[in-house]
């Protein structure tokens, strides 16, 4: 859910006049994005009801993390331009829902949209859909959606930037890579911010990252995995503290255990919350996600990133081949080739057999002998 880059102000020199704009940076289906926002329609303070009528409430408060939102992207051809039409099945499917509790509505339309490797906004575009704020389904919609009220409206200009999906962005009359789209808040159920979760609900969004990340690694959405995995990390750093083994477990039993034998047993318990990972499971998990996204930064040319993280997850797991295989290809890649020779072999040592570990080293040896090569040749060159 995070942007890349927080959201700061924009100054005039912007795509906008610089009233009420925003900036951050977002991740895509094929790169980096800077996004602009400005909020075009804007929606004054209300009374919350507890009617049940998500509308009125969320009308003065903003989605977090959890918030199914409805809500409508539509492309523009430039700025100031009226959006591209809308589908008459958005706007009769809206008609005829809008009376109900958006909570009556999460089985119908809460179905992720499949990402697409050439599209910069992941949402169905033209008519109203349903999403999940912290799934990562479109980075762009979701960092939007998290500062506008139910019935807001704000308009959205695009610029690729590393490795951007320059392809599917039009140019402007300046000859730069721009897209227009407005982003509409039609109503969302209620949310929690990271810190007021408990453990329990940090963990159960820490497994969904890493698994949402290995399927889109292997339909290929790189860039897509990359930042799931990141999404974990950053939720499960905030439980280093709120690990528990089994003796720990055991205790913290007998310790509820005594607290309803002494009379508490009458008072309704709270609801159970999702099982904690040991200390042992959290330390494999934390290992997994480094070396996960290590291996994305790879795929991505970003070997010094690849090689922190991998860095780190051998020093998590000193067992993982995996991560001793990627700090290798990542150290290769920066030409540090003494430590990638000693990841290579420590690999070796755990997998004797390992045909990839062989040649590695292999490679390694022949770089270090041609770097020689040419070195001697400069220095005859110089005293010869």
């Amino acid at each position: 859910m995070d942007p890349i880059y927080p959201p700061e102000a924009q100054d005039s020199s912007s795509g906008y006049d610089g009233h009420d704009v925003t900036s951050w940076v977002s991740v895509c289906s094929r790169g980096l994005c800077r996004v602009q926002r400005r909020l075009t329609h804007k929606r004054g303070r209300q009374t919350i009801s507890t009617t049940g009528d998500d509308r009125s409430w969320s009308a003065s408060v903003y989605p977090r993390m959890g918030s199914l939102c409805r809500v409508r992207v539509r492309l523009k051809a430039d700025l100031g331009d009226p959006e591209s039409p809308i589908s008459d099945k958005g706007e009769k499917e809206l008609s005829t829902e809008s009376d109900q509790p958006i909570a009556n509505l999460i089985e119908v339309d809460s179905t992720a949209t499949p990402r697409s490797e050439n599209s910069v906004l992941q949402v169905p575009l033209g008519d109203w859909t349903m999403l999940k704020l912290g799934e990562g389904q479109c980075d762009i919609t979701e960092t939007c959606v998290e500062g506008m009220r139910a019935e807001e409206k704000c308009e959205i200009l695009l610029s690729p930037l590393e490795n951007g999906p320059e392809a599917t962005v039009p140019q402007s009359a300046e000859g730069r890579n721009l897209l227009c789209a407005t982003v509409e808040l039609h109503s969302f159920t209620p949310g929690k911010e990271s810190w007021e979760m408990s453990p329990g609900e940090k963990w159960e969004w820490v497994r969904s990252h890493k698994e949402r990340g290995g399927v889109r690694y292997r339909s290929g959405d790189v860039w897509g995995a990359a930042d799931s995995y990141s999404r974990a990390l950053k939720l499960l750093i905030t439980l280093r503290s709120h690990t528990a083994d089994a003796k720990t477990k055991e205790r913290e039993q007998q310790v509820e255990d005594r607290r309803d034998a002494s009379g508490c047993g009458g008072t309704q318990k709270p609801p159970a919350d999702s099982p904690l990972p040991s200390a042992n499971e959290y330390k494999t998990v934390k290992a997994e996600l480094h070396s996960n996204l290590s291996l994305c930064q790879l795929k991505l040319s970003q070997p010094e990133r690849a090689r922190a993280n991998a860095a780190k997850a051998t020093q998590l797991e000193p067992g993982g081949a995996k991560a001793w295989y990627r700090l290798g290809q990542a150290c290769q890649m920066v030409n540090e080739l003494e430590e990638a020779r000693q990841a290579f072999k420590r690999l070796l040592e755990l997998q004797p057999d390992s045909p990839a570990a062989m040649k590695a080293l292999k490679d390694v040896a022949s770089r270090e002998k041609e770097t020689n090569t040419q070195l001697g040749q400069r220095l005859s060159k110089m005293f010869g």
